[in-house]
């Protein structure tokens, strides 16, 4: 691990911290002293667990009030939940699926920033890192659904980023490219394999690698930035 930052006194939420880039995460931000919530579908280990169902406002605003409850304020939301849904073309995309991927990608991430601003805006601090990926700044084919939920959260980072500039809390997100996930095991090979040939570095990256990004995000070291996009992507994004 290269730089570290005090999350001494700090909450924290990561949302789909069971696995891949949210358990990166949560498990960075654990070891630098916050005290770290994850909400997922599946239980994950090491600290307050809660299950459930980001596409449903209801259970993300439960979540809330519990971490809240028994960890105190949220200082930070990591939002991490998505789904890369079926490789299918535009022309071949049923609707159950494209809503599927929009509600839990999309819907589920301004869940997610709803339910902890308030609170975030009343003390006058926080940090809101949000997930989104290369295909929503570039589109990637056989993902119509998958880039334009990613697409949105770029959108909404910067709108809620802009909203919220004078109160203290900084909202800002990551776009990488493909990582070496769980997530990757819906995708056929050749949707892989088309992201990977692209990378100039020539491989997938990590989710420790982009736990290290957000974890600046998060942290007191980031202060003059917010509805900013941060790309990850090994060469494939340069500007």
């Amino acid at each position: 691990m290269g730089a570290t930052y005090d999350f001494s006194g700090r909450c924290a939420l990561v949302t789909g911290g069971a696995s891949g880039i949210g358990l990166a995460a949560a498990e960075r931000l654990r070891a630098e002293g916050a005290k770290v919530a994850v909400f997922d579908r599946k239980p994950a280990g090491g600290g307050l667990s809660i299950e459930g169902d980001i596409s449903s406002s209801a259970d993300v605003d439960a979540a809330v009030r519990r971490v809240e409850d028994e960890l105190g304020p949220i200082d930070i939301l990591v939002n991490s939940a998505g789904v890369p849904g079926a490789s299918l073309r535009t022309a071949d995309m049923p609707d159950d699926e494209w809503r599927h991927v929009m509600a839990v990608n999309a819907d589920g991430t301004f869940f997610a920033c709803r339910a902890v601003v308030p609170g975030m805006v009343e003390r006058g601090y926080g940090r809101i890192v949000l997930v989104s990926s290369i295909a929503g700044k570039e589109g990637n084919p056989m993902a119509p659904a998958y880039s334009a939920s990613k697409a949105a959260v770029i959108a909404l980072t910067k709108a809620l980023g802009k909203d919220l500039a004078q109160t203290g809390v900084l909202v800002n997100c990551v776009a990488p490219a493909v990582i070496e996930t769980p997530i990757l095991g819906g995708l056929t090979p050749e949707h892989v394999d088309y992201m990977v040939e692209r990378i100039p570095v020539g491989r997938m990256g990590t989710p420790d690698e982009v736990a290290a990004l957000i974890c600046w995000l998060a942290s007191d070291e980031c202060t003059f930035s917010t509805g900013a996009t941060y790309d990850i992507s090994g060469g494939r994004a340069v500007y």
